[in-house]
């Protein structure tokens, strides 16, 4: 049984890397029907590169201002987390960062 090779491309730098994968941001949006530790909770869970001190920001951020970036990704990760906040009954929506 023959295994699949992964091509190493060395030579990729960022901004190719930029192009192929686009940078998209997940942003939360406040709402009147979470409670405040829901919301902390449910960004750890749902996005697990964030700490929870990053999403006590995050919450605090949308709470004052009414959205917040919770993480920059490419568009399929992104479209994950995004998926993953709104099962817990969150607002958040994806955009081009």
């Amino acid at each position: 049984m023959t295994v699949p090779q992964t091509e190493v491309r060395p030579d990729l730098d960022l901004e190719q890397l930029t192009r192929l994968l686009p940078p998209y941001a997940v942003v939360l949006h406040n709402d009147d029907h979470n409670e405040m530790l829901y919301v902390v909770h449910s960004i750890v869970l749902c996005v697990p590169e964030v700490t929870v001190e990053q999403a006590v920001e995050i919450m605090l951020e949308a709470h004052e201002h009414g959205e917040a970036r919770v993480i920059t990704c490419p568009k399929e990760r992104a479209e994950l987390y995004r998926d993953r906040l709104e099962s817990r009954g969150l607002t958040a929506t994806i955009e081009k960062a």
